[in-house]
């Protein structure tokens, strides 16, 4: 990944996943103050300046190929409603865990699923991983369906894996692993 540019992914729908731009700042600004986003993610974008530092630390990730996180917007420049990607990319080990959140006006459409069907794709084909992982809260329902639609299976529950808001939360741990039916 390094030394290449991020690829743009046209999805169904007109939708496509993109780099972060400095312009898209005050979208994260706005993805941490939705009640939903904040439960179940860790956004701390007290402001703009804060969000721009985490565009900064995204480009540098991709850059060090230790995460790959791409804005789901409106093709032809439409402003990022989401975030979808990878953190804790390990290529020599051929591995990646999903992350993702949408805001509100955008959710229930099926975008997520697209968005994590198209990586997952790409992750196996182009770039050789050979298993991905989603994990979620047990009582994240939005997650657990967008897990079983992309075709991840469910392998198990981490008792006590996840730290949110409200305290710590059984994690669902959802994989895909090359050879898998796409």
């Amino acid at each position: 990944m390094a030394g290449l540019a991020q690829p743009v992914f046209d999805l169904p729908g007109g939708w496509e996943l993109r780099p972060w731009e400095v312009g898209d700042a005050d979208v994260l600004v706005a993805a941490a103050q939705d009640p939903d986003i904040r439960h179940w993610n860790f956004l701390h974008m007290e402001s703009r300046e804060v969000a721009l530092g985490r565009i900064e630390r995204m480009r540098s990730r991709w850059q060090s190929e230790q995460g790959a996180i791409w804005a789901l917007a409106r093709a032809g420049g439409g402003e990022a409603v989401g975030l979808v990607g990878w953190r804790k990319v390990d290529l020599h080990e051929g591995s990646a865990e999903f992350v993702y959140w949408i805001l509100p006006a955008a959710r229930g459409g099926g975008v997520v699923v697209d968005a994590v069907r198209r990586l997952t794709r790409w992750g196996l084909e182009e770039l050789g991983l050979h298993r991905l992982q989603l994990g979620h809260s047990v009582l994240n329902s939005a997650s657990c369906r967008v897990a079983a639609k992309a075709g991840y299976a469910l392998e198990g529950t981490q008792r006590s894996a996840l730290l949110h808001a409200d305290g710590w939360h059984d994690l669902h741990l959802h994989a895909f692993v090359d050879g898998d039916p796409r």
